[in-house]
């Protein structure tokens, strides 16, 4: 079959969603420009900076499409085959995913560009809001943990690892520059965009040739130093004003990432590639996980994702310049996060049963997969490689520093920490668990290390799609209270909030099992799975109280 089919129909599935059903949602929520938006009154150069609806759905996509898109997509594949991810992507962006975001987003606009978290402290009460933080809190340090992993690992790889940390890093330099120009020498965006942009390109051409690496310091291999590094930079991310660092750096990155997705897109449509993986491999993988409802927490970014309406609701929501902006940028990004995760499928799709790649990382099938793609245009493929691979670590950078801002956020408002200090501190917290486990070396039976990220993946989307589901939750007790139509969040959060939990009974039912026989053993996912569980059920509970008061008052 040939591929061209496959991508075609889903790209014009995700055009039909956004004109239609995007459309829908919009005069479901009713909005008006003539609102002023919390950016636009408020506007204190710091967090609350009204943009451009171009220029922040750049920022806000490579926000939210880290290596998610990527790497759950082709697990998924691995495991069940291709047609199962394939309708989980197209179907779940279009009419859960993408609902989530932008009901996250305008909720967040409507509630003066609070969080997510905050809209629930007005919506539950003070209890669910406590649960909530601490749910939210928890979700945001496995996705920095996990990142953090994967975005090292992907620096310590043999062949092309050094260039991509190298590249990496200028990119880096380069948005602080970058933003330093638009905003203190008030440098026109147009040029500083002709000029910013072939810097870019040129960081990609010289990062193989001048590969950034370390040696080993003591008992600390290089991984571990990355993994170090990775935080550091997280920290002083979080605490920078957004023009500095986070605007420039999304901006750039999402022209970056819109290079990838074009790549991607007309790699695909004019290659000429065929599809050789197994459409169907069946109903269980080979660690006996059936399909339902593993599918739907391995692919979480690219189909639906609590951390996007963190995103939408903290960052994002307070620099929305109109409300009609969060069409284009709510429910339009995770359609573009959609594609992302079809593009990386599709990369899986190219091999046949046996191919040795099968066996690799994740972000070697999609680089392999991405260079294929170019080459029919006469791009070096090597040069293909590199950029692919760049551009996986860029997704991951772009929501390691997000997740640490917002991870700041959520603390100082469960604390009440004010200032400069209050800010410091916070991040510091909220660094320190993933700085833990980061350092942890974790092997299976037979003394095999494991990758941080492979251990922390599972609970990641779990916990990812639960977050999704009580965002949806929340968003339908606002829509009951201000008498919108509230099925739109109720019946996508009804089917991820069943198949979540139902994934986190099944990862803790071993471990609970070998309690009840006195075998004890600390195992940090089952742990956390445990809470999360505990406090989703309370704010379960917390919701359907505040759900039945509106409904009495009614």
């Amino acid at each position: 079959m040939p591929l061209f089919t496959i991508a075609l129909l889903a790209i014009v599935a995700f055009v039909t969603g956004y004109a239609f059903y995007g459309k829908l949602l919009q005069r479901q929520y009713d909005l008006q420009d003539s609102r002023k938006t919390p950016a636009s009154r408020v506007n204190d150069g710091l967090d609350y900076v009204p943009a451009k609806a171009p220029f922040l759905l750049g920022q806000h996509f490579s926000a939210i499409a880290a290596a998610g898109p990527i790497v759950g997509p082709i697990l998924a594949g691995l495991w069940f085959g291709w047609l199962p991810a394939l309708l989980w992507i197209v179907f779940g962006a279009i009419f859960i995913g993408a609902v989530h975001d932008f009901s996250a987003l305008v909720g967040s606009v409507r509630h003066e560009a609070r969080s997510i978290v905050d809209i629930v402290r007005q919506e539950m009460g003070r209890r669910a809001h406590l649960f909530f933080l601490g749910f939210v809190w928890l979700s945001l340090v496995y996705v920095i943990t996990a990142f953090t992993d994967l975005t090292s690992s992907s620096f310590v790889d043999p062949e092309l690892g050094g260039g991509v940390a190298a590249s990496s890093t200028a990119y880096l330099f380069l948005a602080i520059l970058m933003g330093l120009l638009l905003y203190r020498f008030k440098m026109p965006l147009r040029v500083a965009t002709s000029i910013f942009i072939p810097l870019v390109g040129l960081v990609i051409w010289l990062g193989p040739s001048l590969p950034l690496s370390f040696p080993s310091i003591g008992t600390f291999p290089p991984q571990k130093i990355w993994n170090f590094l990775i935080l550091g930079y997280c920290l002083l991310a979080s605490v920078l004003p957004v023009w500095i660092l986070l605007q420039p750096r999304g901006y750039l990155g999402g022209f970056f990432l819109y290079a990838a997705l074009g790549a991607g897109v007309f790699g695909i449509l004019l290659g000429g590639e065929k599809v050789n993986y197994p459409a169907f491999l069946g109903w269980t993988n080979l660690k006996g996980l059936p399909l339902f409802p593993v599918l739907f927490v391995t692919v979480a970014c690219g189909a639906c994702s609590g951390f996007h309406g963190i995103v939408s609701s903290g960052t994002t929501s307070k620099q929305i310049e109109k409300e009609s902006d969060c069409h284009l940028v709510g429910y339009g990004g995770m359609l573009l996060e959609g594609l992302v995760a079809v593009i990386a499928l599709s990369t899986l799709m190219l091999l046949a049963p046996g191919d040795p790649l099968l066996s690799t990382q994740p972000d070697r099938i999609y680089a392999n997969g991405l260079s294929r793609f170019v080459e029919h245009f006469g791009v070096n493929r090597e040069f293909a490689r590199s950029f692919a691979l760049l551009a996986f670590a860029t997704f991951i950078y772009d929501t390691l520093d997000v997740a640490t801002r917002l991870g700041r956020y959520v603390f100082q408002e469960l604390v009440g920490w004010k200032g400069i200090g209050g800010g410091l501190l916070a991040t510091l917290v909220t660094l320190a668990l993933p700085a833990f486990c980061v350092s942890l070396t974790v092997r299976d039976t037979a003394g095999g290390v494991i990758p941080g990220w492979k251990l922390f993946w599972t609970i990641f989307g779990t916990s990812n799609q639960l977050l999704a589901a009580l965002t949806l939750f929340s968003v339908t007790i606002w829509l009951k209270r201000i008498r919108y139509n509230w099925l739109v969040s109720f019946i996508p959060m009804l089917f991820m909030m069943a198949m979540t939990l139902w994934s986190l009974v099944l990862l803790l039912t071993p471990w609970l099992t070998k309690l009840c026989q006195g075998q004890w053993s600390f195992e940090p996912t089952s742990s956390v799975a445990a809470v999360l569980l505990a406090l989703a059920f309370l704010l379960i509970l917390e919701g359907i109280r505040s759900f039945r008061l509106i409904t009495n008052r009614d």
